[in-house]
């Protein structure tokens, strides 16, 4: 898969209650669908995924969503539609570390948990991470964040875990 390929990257997926979902790479034109998805987490959601609460996104993270290069940063939305709107249930990225590593971050509007969404779109990120020759994917998880932990637990790859500073540091050997 190429550069360009990852940033046409558009795949449907039908989840266990039906529901079809779009996973596809994230536009510059997506920012305001991205801003009203991050509007409708809960705060604990929030917490979980920035390590602290906040009403809104900074200045700098909306710049780096809308300047995602699908080299040295990757995102993906997962949508569906409601009301003939697309509309961003979740989202996950990595971002380079090094030429063969990325950090990787996801988050999954509450009333889509558990449907798998969040394990789902990490095989997606990691077929486009394998293709650009990306071996690991590192993330800081909060030890009560049960539910990453158990994605990735169960994403089927190699995995070790380190405590420090309050968070699991996670590390995943992808399957190249």
């Amino acid at each position: 898969m190429t550069k360009s390929d990852a940033r046409h990257y558009l795949e449907y997926e039908t989840l266990g209650n039906g529901l079809e979902i779009c996973i596809r790479a994230a536009r510059p034109d997506d920012s305001e669908r991205a801003l009203a998805a991050f509007h409708e987490l809960d705060p604990e959601s929030v917490y979980l995924r920035f390590f602290g609460y906040k009403k809104e996104l900074s200045a700098a993270e909306i710049r780096n969503f809308r300047e995602a290069d699908f080299t040295t940063r990757v995102i993906l939305l997962g949508t569906i539609m409601r009301k003939n709107q697309e509309v961003v249930i979740a989202s996950a990225t990595y971002v380079l570390i090094d030429a063969a590593a990325a950090e990787v971050a996801f988050i999954v509007e509450e009333d889509y948990h558990k449907l798998g969404i969040a394990r789902r779109m990490l095989q997606h990120l990691g077929r486009i991470a394998s293709a650009a020759g990306i071996k690991t994917f590192s993330a800081d998880v909060l030890p009560y964040n049960t539910a990453m932990l158990r994605v990735f637990e169960r994403c089927g790859w190699p995995m070790t875990t380190q405590a420090a500073d309050g968070c699991l540091h996670i590390t995943l050997t992808l399957n190249t």
